[in-house]
């Protein structure tokens, strides 16, 4: 790929794109993780089988959630997308850890959070930080979550905000 990356470099004289950096390995497995998460996973009406797809392409699930059908994990930033245990994902839900002109960045779903239907959280660059929704959050159903969500909150709209927090016994 090197000597690909020079001769491309030399005859366009510009940067070659980001994936002349990618081994022969890697090249073999995208097309492959794109068609278990996407095609495979995504349309499999078992729950653990789902999970186990998914394990299996890299992503970190915890014990005991739940991922919905026909969701979208990003499928090309498997490593940085953790998703906690105990945690509910409904059925469409949207993940993008990138996006054209952006780097990529993480997501984290806290411990027993609930993501409603066909919710979108779209991880964007702030110090190169992403988006975390904390733990036993609430995210509505069509959602767009571009931004943090605390622990024990309840998020609605597009994009979203906050209306509720859980109160601290105290």
């Amino acid at each position: 790929m090197k000597l690909l990356k020079k001769i491309y470099e030399k005859r366009y004289n510009k940067p070659a794109p980001y994936y002349f950096d990618y081994s022969p390995l890697t090249i073999v497995m995208k097309p492959i993780r794109k068609w278990l998460t996407n095609s495979l996973a995504a349309n499999c009406p078992f729950n653990c089988i789902r999970i186990a797809i998914y394990r299996l392409c890299g992503f970190s699930i915890g014990k005991g959630t739940f991922i919905g059908m026909r969701c979208y994990l990003d499928d090309m930033c498997y490593d940085l997308m953790k998703i906690g245990r105990n945690c509910t994902i409904s059925y469409g839900v949207f993940f993008s850890c990138h996006g054209r002109n952006q780097a990529h960045v993480p997501i984290e779903v806290g411990d027993g959070a609930y993501i409603g239907m066909r919710a979108s959280i779209i991880s964007k660059t702030r110090e190169g930080k992403g988006v975390r929704i904390g733990s036993n959050a609430v995210i509505g159903a069509c959602t767009l979550v571009n931004k943090d969500i605390p622990d024990g909150a309840t998020a609605v709209g597009i994009p979203c905000r906050i209306i509720e927090r859980e109160q601290e016994n105290g």
